[in-house]
């Protein structure tokens, strides 16, 4: 049982990641991950580090380890992509980011010799598919998801495609993008160990600024130019893949290409049958008059939102001889908004069309992060982090998007918070 490991240094690990919104329920399986893809001895120092990006002075500090020695480990760290580095403002910057989309995953997006790929496989497959609190926890809880459905672009038609807002374009995040990185996909590689992946491409895993730039740097991911990032997109759509990215505006981190046989965040979706954290700002609509009844739409979605029709559904044909037509039904509470089975409805029945009530994107990572944390109940823990508070830009950074949150968010934080000063400024917005 879990309780066994709640005083070592992996139990103090998981703490750790339970103070982020997008923590890890402490079990067996989870405890297995964590040993494969971390020491003991590194479990325990990085279950020191806080919760924001810090520099290799402050984990000395809390390690009470010589400067060198720290930056040894970090480096040592960041080079298996356990910990990302970055540059900020010319000051070499540490992060250990969350399990999901984080460490987990990049410990798969190449092949290795150094950890037992296959037996992490089997553990991710046990903690993450068979286990329920840990997907469920974080696609479940709370409204704003970690990640994001983009909508495909070619197949919206007018007026909408004049429409769609920049940040809702993965053509536009591959554009913006400072750096860009390939890696192979975590999902499919997972399921490559077991046995059980598809033939969708794998090495077309995307990120972006600093995450490309720390996990190209280790070569954990390849760097591809813009047209190039482009070129695997339209592979993307080609072979009927979900975008699926990072839950910001601004400085998206990463989007993935995925199968609905193989992607977590879309397995989530038929498990739990809930995507309002997750879809687009778009939902299916389809024509029963011109509908044929091929099913290729059926075939084609990848959460199962398009399914057969009740036997009280089935169409009789207008003209005789004819057999009949089975109009899918569409549910939806599951519709991702991606357009996939559009593209290959040959009666052009099924179009893209906008969802009544717009989901609001976070202008960026701070914000969407402090808007999880408020939403999970744990956002004292961001904002009262032992090493957040020694940084005055930090703490203006999330106090300026804790200002930022819609009412009932803000009233959420102000409840968690308990704090005189923050209720203050809250009042004066």
């Amino acid at each position: 049982m879990a309780h066994h490991h709640n005083n070592s240094a992996y139990g103090r690990l998981t703490d750790r990641l339970n103070r982020f919104p997008q923590g890890a329920p402490a079990s067996d399986m989870l405890f297995g991950i964590l040993k494969i893809l971390f020491s003991e001895k590194e479990a325990g120092l990085v279950a020191q580090l806080p919760i924001k990006p810090f520099t290799a002075q402050t984990a000395a500090a809390a390690w009470k380890l010589p400067l060198a020695q720290a930056r040894n480990i970090l480096d040592e760290l960041a080079g298996r992509a356990v910990l990302l580095d970055m540059d900020i403002r010319g000051e070499q910057t540490y992060c250990l980011p969350p399990p999901m989309a984080g460490f987990f995953e990049f410990a798969l997006m190449r092949v290795r010799d150094d950890i037992d790929q296959k037996a992490l496989s089997e553990l991710y497959h046990q903690y993450i598919n068979v286990e329920e609190d840990f997907m469920r926890d974080l696609f479940v809880q709370g409204e704003t998801g970690l990640g994001r459905v983009f909508v495909r672009e070619d197949v919206l038609g007018d007026p909408y495609r004049l429409e769609i807002l920049d940040y809702e374009r993965a053509t536009h995040i591959i554009d913006t993008s400072k750096e860009i990185g390939i890696s192979m996909c975590y999902c499919r590689h997972k399921k490559w160990h077991m046995g059980t992946n598809c033939d969708a491409p794998m090495d077309i895993c995307m990120t972006f600024n600093t995450a490309a730039h720390s996990l190209i740097k280790h070569g954990h991911a390849r760097s591809v130019s813009k047209e190039e990032c482009v070129d695997l997109l339209h592979q993307a759509y080609d072979h009927g893949l979900v975008q699926f990215g990072e839950n910001n505006r601004e400085g998206v981190n990463f989007i993935c290409n995925c199968c609905g046989c193989c992607c977590e965040a879309l397995l989530a979706v038929q498990r739990f049958g809930i995507t309002q954290s997750i879809h687009s700002n778009f939902i299916i609509r389809l024509d029963e008059e011109s509908c044929i009844g091929c099913g290729k739409c059926l075939k084609s979605c990848p959460v199962k939102a398009l399914h057969e029709p009740e036997e009280s559904r089935i169409h009789t044909p207008h003209e005789a001889g004819k057999p009949l037509r089975h109009i899918p039904e569409l549910n939806r509470d599951i519709c991702l908004g991606c357009g996939v089975c559009v593209n290959g409805c040959p009666t052009r029945s099924l179009t893209l069309e906008p969802r009544p009530d717009r989901t609001i994107t976070p202008l960026n990572t701070t914000h969407r992060v402090v808007l999880m944390a408020a939403e999970r109940g744990n956002l004292q823990d961001l904002i009262f982090d032992n090493q957040v508070m020694f940084s005055h830009r930090l703490m203006a950074g999330v106090l300026g998007a804790i200002l930022k949150l819609p009412p009932v968010a803000r009233n959420l934080a102000r409840k968690q918070l308990r704090s005189r000063y923050v209720e203050k400024l809250m009042e004066k917005m």
